[in-house]
């Protein structure tokens, strides 16, 4: 009786650490898609209040570093500027407060922006901190690996 009550236990306890991970997965599918959502949108108030952290460091498609101060020129002169965008997520990872999700995107980037009307394709690599229980992007990198 006692070895079926440990499984049980043992099973039960799998159970909710699992499903822990789904929930946190699931909010960062949200998150992720809040801020591809915002950036097709130029929606700063969304990402320089509530998604970016000020600190954020970016690697850029265009093969150089940015800051956030950087993001905000972009988005204000249209090189951030996409009339569609897809991200298609393959991993989240979880360490304590750090979250890294890694995956491809496909743009089309519009107006002033390299490759405009083009579809571009990218890898990349998003990072997020965790603090007072809102999660903050604090870096972000992103290759093109084709331009159609």
């Amino acid at each position: 009786m006692k070895k079926i009550f440990l499984t049980f236990v043992f099973i039960a306890f799998t159970m909710f650490v699992y499903a822990q991970i789904d929930l946190r997965e699931a909010e960062f599918l949200r998150l992720e898609n809040l801020e591809r959502e915002a950036t097709i949108r130029g929606d700063s108030a969304t990402l320089f209040g509530k998604i970016w952290s000020n600190e954020m460091v970016v690697n850029t498609p265009a093969n150089r570093l940015g800051t956030v101060e950087g993001s905000k020129m972009q988005l204000r002169t249209g090189n951030l500027a996409y009339s569609s965008f897809v991200r298609n997520i393959e991993k989240t990872t979880f360490n304590d407060n750090i979250a890294m999700v890694m995956g491809e995107e496909i743009t089309k980037p519009q107006w002033v922006q390299q490759h405009a009307s083009k579809t571009v394709t990218r890898r990349f690599t998003n990072i997020w901190k965790q603090a007072n229980n809102h999660w903050f992007m604090i870096g972000r990198q992103a290759t093109i690996i084709k331009v159609e």
